[in-house]
């Protein structure tokens, strides 16, 4: 992403327009999505048209070439709709496009950036069955081809965000059977989806989420030219990722804070709707103790991704801030929505209001792009690490 990003005047104005069609739009279309556990046709192709795909992707290569705090604010708005909304082209925009800008070679970045601000829809296979964040215990190897200059791939990924409807995933795959210092051992590739032997499991059925996919990844034999290797060097791959989870890291709670809020919205209505005693339940000191809490969360969480987001734009290294915000913009938004369903009473717990649904929505935000457990030690590892330096 560049720095200078967008435009600050052209930016208002897109975030205007986007405010506006997500609450006209999306919001409206929302009983289709968890009716179908699918975005509409048309409003991918919207999504499409309106350069959704290619937000973060440099001018040049057909991207709008958004900042970070631009991005974590276009994804903010579009979180105040359902999940699957954002979920359809955030890998697009975070991670791929972050790893693309970080580690490829030249000619990587020609022929992909085009690909990705046009609208085809990448996944990220770093997660297996039996590894995540330890990426000692990755199975998933990459083989030189005895044929040629390529690689052949095997191995599975799971819960892979949008796998049944990619066009293009960035596998990590071991290149060494040894597991190395700083992770070298692993190595990205960028695979297209219609590569022979790769393949995708049916969709896992989620808690929440509805219109978002994931599925397994099984690569079978893949064979992929020398140039699909990121970077065109082994053993880099893993800091690929990693840089391109603080992207991840930074929507996801963007993510949150766009959704705590529409749920926040909701229960305000709502409290000024419901009546008991003769009046709104919003007249309630405890009613309002709960809206209040929510708001003050709100707004710490706003202020920690406006912090961390120029921090990026600066170019300082924002891995324990990334995380930080992740943290808290998740848990915060897991305690809106608990408030939320409680100010509903009893209609809270019932799927014909949007305050069950708010809540079953906001829970995979704690545990997606790193658990609030994982991001606590790794908090933890560069606080010490600092201490030591300063020692």
């Amino acid at each position: 992403m560049s720095a200078a990003g967008m435009d600050a005047d052209t930016f208002e104005q897109f975030i205007e327009q986007l405010d506006r069609y997500v609450r006209e739009r999306l919001i409206p279309a929302e009983p289709e999505v968890i009716a179908d556990d699918k975005i509409p046709d048309d409003i991918v192709a919207e999504m499409k048209e309106m350069g959704l795909f290619g937000l973060s992707v440099p001018e040049e290569y057909g991207g709008a070439g958004l900042n970070t705090t631009q991005y974590a604010r276009t994804v903010r708005s579009m979180s105040y709709a359902a999940p699957a909304f954002r979920s359809i082209f955030s890998i697009n925009v975070g991670m791929f496009n972050s790893a693309i800008k970080n580690g490829a070679t030249e000619a990587q970045k020609a022929e992909w950036w085009p690909r990705i601000a046009a609208g085809e829809i990448a996944c990220f296979g770093l997660t297996e069955p039996g590894s995540g964040s330890d990426s000692a215990a990755m199975q998933t190897m990459a083989t030189p081809d005895p044929d040629g200059n390529g690689w052949i791939l095997n191995g599975t990924k799971r819960y892979i965000t949008n796998a049944p409807h990619a066009n293009v995933a960035l596998i990590m795959a071991r290149t060494e059977k040894e597991a190395l210092p700083k992770n070298a051992h692993v190595s990205a590739f960028i695979v297209p989806m219609d590569t022979p032997g790769m393949s995708t499991g049916s969709p896992d059925a989620k808690m929440g989420q509805a219109g978002s996919h994931i599925s397994d990844v099984m690569l079978d034999d893949v064979k992929v030219p020398g140039d699909a290797l990121l970077g065109g060097e082994t053993g880099k791959g893993f800091r690929f990722a990693m840089m391109s989870l603080d992207n991840g890291r930074i929507s996801v709670g963007a993510a949150a804070t766009g959704y705590a809020r529409r749920a926040l919205d909701s229960a305000l209505r709502y409290a000024n709707e419901r009546q008991a005693f003769g009046e709104p339940i919003a007249n309630f000191q405890l009613i309002q103790q709960m809206l209040a809490e929510s708001d003050t969360e709100i707004y710490a969480a706003e202020s920690m991704m406006a912090d961390v987001t120029a921090r990026a734009d600066r170019g300082e290294n924002v891995i324990r801030k990334a995380a930080a915000f992740k943290v808290f913009a998740s848990e915060m938004c897991g305690r809106v929505v608990d408030r939320v369903v409680q100010i509903y009473g009893g209609a809270g717990y019932l799927a014909e209001y949007d305050a069950e649904r708010f809540f079953r929505d906001a829970r995979i935000y704690r545990i997606y792009e790193g658990t609030t457990q994982i991001l606590y030690l790794q908090i933890a590892k560069h606080m010490l690490r600092e201490f030591e330096a300063a020692s």
